[in-house]
């Protein structure tokens, strides 16, 4: 059977094949899928057929599928295949995959998925689970190659070899004193281009690039971005090798770190996806709410707090949405950029008062455009001179007001050593909101025998 056809048409032909028993031809279909497609169909089934699917799939398709599935879908495939072929597929599995696999997991069900492992591979596990969740080691792998140094390179090839199926991390080889202590490194091109029987301490690199097994993941990222490596190795306190990170491992953190600042950038809740259930997701995303719920009654009571200069000018009330907006708009746009910034490098004190001023000036080239035109408009409106001032300043200071609140917010809560991203768009907003009607009713009051 051919697989030239439509999504929706290979997808029809697998359902045929799982019902009519064809399992040879199902195989046949699958290996000429791309591992990502056959994940896509895997979803596209009836849940009635997912069962005989996966116990048709062999090991290795089993452990390509489970890359390209979610957390939640990866547990429900080890649940689904039994404890005897779960045991088999997380042996194949790398240790950081499995790892973060059972990351979510609490100790009992942890115990009961490593139950029938070897001892060696269950304390490996346990150990490197122990890291923090957002170190390096939490997601370094243990398949590399290291040498000694008195290795020869011809030797050193030799080993390469020997652990061929390692190929997928063998962009380096690393170089160990008698201490196990990381002293060098080499690349695949530096053993080629070298004599097999020069010693690997000659052709080493002994200015390495390292990561300590405690350093944020978000740190690994981007030292491997900048220096373009395709693998770092990690080391513990005592400069001792561990693991390395692959730059595959550092695609799903970027990707992961993306995806999580986006969704409390918007406090639309973790982990919710186009499968999520809508009770989940409700749930998940009510907490923020309800927060911001209560935060935004404070803009009630400053409402009816200046009830008596409302209902003197009532052309006041007209205004009211379009300063909240604006000044809640341009606060979500300094925060957007401050966490940008924040992610891709690192912020010095003397960068830090540069981008709180930068943001300072744009904050009042925003405030006086769009304070001169909107008063422009208003005078016009309501052939009220005092109104059209009062709008307009009040727009002035509270674009100001929104760039800084944007700009600061993120900025404080980095030098706490906490995600700038949880300074969500909808809470710089709503403190927005009650700070631009603070601003502009004080002023409205301020000259409300001008407005009448």
């Amino acid at each position: 059977m051919s697989v030239n056809g439509g999504k929706e048409e290979i997808s029809r032909a697998i359902v045929h094949l799982l019902k009519e028993g064809q399992k040879n031809t199902f195989q046949k279909v699958i290996s000429e899928l791309s591992p990502y497609d056959t994940s896509i169909h895997y979803r596209n089934l009836p849940r009635k057929r997912r069962i005989l699917f996966l116990e048709w799939l062999s090991l290795d398709q089993l452990v390509t599928l489970l890359r390209y599935l979610t957390r939640g879908e990866q547990l429900l495939v080890l649940k689904k295949i039994g404890p005897i072929r779960s045991t088999e597929l997380m042996e194949l599995l790398k240790s950081d995959e499995l790892t973060q696999l059972l990351s979510d997991l609490p100790d009992k069900e942890v115990n009961q998925l490593i139950a029938q492992m070897k001892d060696e591979e269950k304390k490996a596990i346990r150990k490197q689970m122990k890291y923090p969740r957002k170190s390096a080691g939490r997601v370094m792998i243990s398949q590399y190659v290291w040498v000694h140094k008195s290795y020869t390179v011809r030797m050193t090839i030799d080993k390469l070899k020997h652990f061929r199926e390692f190929a997928d991390y063998l962009n380096y080889v690393y170089v160990i004193d008698d201490e196990k202590k990381l002293i060098g490194v080499a690349s695949y091109r530096d053993l080629l281009l070298c004599k097999p029987e020069n010693p690997i301490s000659e052709v080493m690199t002994s200015d390495i690039v390292k990561v300590n097994e405690n350093t944020k993941q978000s740190e690994v990222a981007r030292m491997i971005g900048r220096y373009d490596f395709l693998s770092v190795p990690v080391v513990n306190d005592e400069n001792i090798l561990v693991g390395i990170i692959t730059a595959d491992d550092v695609l799903d953190i970027v990707i992961r770190e993306a995806n999580e600042d986006i969704e409390m950038l918007f406090a639309s809740g973790k982990e919710i996806d186009f499968h999520t259930k809508p009770v989940v997701a409700a749930f998940k995303r009510l907490p923020w709410l309800v927060l911001l719920l209560f935060i935004g009654l404070v803009s009630g009571s400053i409402i009816a707090k200046f009830e008596a200069t409302l209902e003197a000018v009532v052309a006041l009330a007209f205004f009211m949405p379009m300063i909240s907006g604006m000044t809640g708009n341009t606060g979500t746009q300094s925060l957007a950029i401050v966490v940008r910034g924040l992610v891709t490098e690192e912020l010095t004190m003397q960068k830090t008062f540069s981008l709180i001023f930068r943001e300072l000036l744009v904050g009042i080239m925003l405030g006086v455009i769009n304070g001169v035109i909107i008063a422009i408009i208003a005078y016009f409106w309501q052939q009220n001179l005092a109104l059209g001032l009062v709008v307009g300043a009040s727009l002035f200071a509270t674009l100001i007001i929104g760039t800084l609140a944007g700009t600061v917010i993120p900025l404080i809560l980095n030098k706490f050593k906490v995600d700038p991203a949880v300074a969500s768009g909808p809470l710089i907003t709503t403190i927005n909101d009650i700070l631009s009607l603070l601003i502009y009713f004080g002023i409205a009051a301020m000259f409300i025998s001008k407005l009448m």
